[in-house]
């Protein structure tokens, strides 16, 4: 049994989210995707957490609607802590088995802090702490490192300062199974880093919106005997029936390259390095450190290294990217959508459309250019301009002719 997996988004009470989430639209646009669950979530936010008990009905740690959809508990922690006399700032994502355990959890985080102002609070307690409080309430918590390289919230990020999993976790460290690549990595990158072997690697949207542009444009492959919470945990800490992950390029995510957004500057680690010393040459402060740069600093093997029995990964950018490329207009464009909606009812869903339908049945439903566009994606000979500094990078198809960073 397939199991394609996003289990991390983020609901409408979270900051910067859509309005339209809901457990309804989630469903929807999950199955559009081609994604076979969901996480459901901000689960320590009272009034979503009342909206998940109202529509979803559990059952071996699953919860499902009303017409079968699967999700599972999931929230996203922030914590800003003192450390070695440093200030922290990370995310954790963190998955639960049960109502009951989330009401523990949730009754124990609000002795800390509060949990009715953003869908992920944020809270004065160590990674250390917390993931031993949390093993308190029940082993099955699952806490994963959340997008690990970005600047300014990833465990292994610039602004954050540690620089392994020990120095942040201290003697918790052995309840740590997984990692979030994040956007802006990918498992090629994070193969370079040795002591990361010792962790399954987890990709997933952290998706601010229900739009399939964002929902599922990173995932995870399971292959799975029967979906349920403990085969979910069980394939994450141990690898039986993990099967690898679903990612973007890393230029397109927003952390890529080194650089400043505002000042419209970006470069390559060397640069930064060898010609700037960090330093912006524009308004001459320091450079937002990006995710190349800061995997190149922890990296002991060299790039193109591949561990023994490394899992396999599929890179593709979001089907809406890639229309609205071939078009140039917007993504939320009526021609845009047009497109999509012919692509999808022909072929059930946008893996599906990305991943398996071959050309000349693409070509029957769609322009001949938008067909061409999803096959260079799926043998990743789609060109991107890297993100930097929150800036998400561009699509550059062939035909433009223009000037590339160089990678």
């Amino acid at each position: 049994m397939q199991i394609i997996a996003d289990l991390h988004i983020h609901s409408r009470f979270s900051r910067a989210t859509s309005r339209d989430i809901t457990v309804n639209n989630l469903e929807r646009w999950a199955r559009i995707k081609g994604l076979s669950v969901l996480g459901t979530a901000d689960f320590t936010h009272p009034k979503w957490f009342s909206e998940l008990k109202e529509n979803l009905v559990e059952e071996e740690g699953i919860l499902r609607t009303k017409t079968n959809f699967p999700f599972i508990l999931e929230t996203e922690i922030y914590l800003m802590f003192k450390q070695k006399e440093k200030m922290r700032r990370i995310h954790l994502l963190v998955l639960a088995p049960s109502f009951e355990v989330v009401e523990q959890i949730n009754d124990y985080l609000r002795k800390k802090g509060r949990l009715d102002y953003d869908g992920r609070p944020t809270f004065g307690l160590t990674a250390c702490e917390f993931v031993e409080s949390m093993k308190e309430i029940s082993d099955a918590i699952e806490i994963i490192p959340a997008h690990i390289w970005t600047p300014w919230y990833g465990l292994l990020g610039s602004k954050s300062g540690f620089d392994s999993f020990e120095e942040a976790f201290e003697d918790q460290v052995k309840k740590i199974y997984a990692f979030e690549t994040g956007l802006s990595s990918d498992p090629a990158m994070n193969w370079r880093v040795s002591f990361l072997d010792n962790y399954t690697i987890l990709s997933f949207s952290d998706s601010h919106s229900l739009w399939p542009w964002r929902l599922g444009r990173e995932a995870t492959i399971f292959e799975l005997k029967e979906l349920s919470y403990k085969n979910m945990v069980k394939a994450i800490r141990t690898r039986e029936g993990y099967k690898g992950t679903i990612e973007v390029e890393p230029a397109y995510g927003k952390y890529h390259f080194d650089g400043h957004r505002f000042c419209n500057f970006s470069c390559k680690p060397k640069e930064a390095i060898e010609k700037y010393n960090n330093i912006c040459p524009v308004c001459k402060k320091p450079l937002t450190i990006g995710v190349l740069h800061r995997v190149e600093e922890l990296a002991d093997r060299p790039e193109g290294f591949k561990p023994k029995n490394a899992f396999e990964f599929k890179t593709i950018l979001p089907l809406h990217e890639i229309i609205a490329k071939v078009l140039n207009t917007v993504l939320s464009s009526k021609r845009v959508w047009n497109e999509y909606e012919k692509l999808v009812n022909a072929f059930n869903n946008e893996f599906n459309v990305l991943l398996e339908v071959p050309f000349e049945k693409l070509r029957k439903v769609t322009k001949e250019k938008i067909a061409l566009a999803i096959i260079k994606n799926r043998e990743g000979k789609i060109k991107i301009k890297p993100g930097f500094d929150g800036k998400y990078g561009e699509i550059i198809l062939e035909q433009e002719k223009q000037k590339l960073l160089p990678f």
